[in-house]
């Protein structure tokens, strides 16, 4: 009896509910990098994009770039 012990049996596999757990831990991963990239590109991409424009549009000034392509013959009515 002592042989008994040293040798151990496999538990049987968990197959019921095994689908919707795995549906469950993939979805949450899923929507866990959706939420952390998305949070990444606005950090890095967006914020870096509305500067840019503000800065653009705190320079820019519209009657100045309309003479320079009024001088170069763009319009045809002016």
């Amino acid at each position: 009896m002592a042989g008994d012990k040293a040798v151990s049996t496999v538990s049987k596999p968990v197959m019921r509910g095994l689908l919707n757990s795995s549906i469950k831990r993939n979805l949450t991963v899923a929507l866990t990098l959706a939420a952390i990239s998305g949070v990444a590109f606005k950090q890095l991409v967006g914020n870096e994009r509305k500067r840019k424009y503000a800065e653009f549009y705190r320079n820019y000034d519209a009657e100045k770039e309309f003479e320079e392509m009024r001088k170069k013959g763009l319009f045809q009515s002016c």
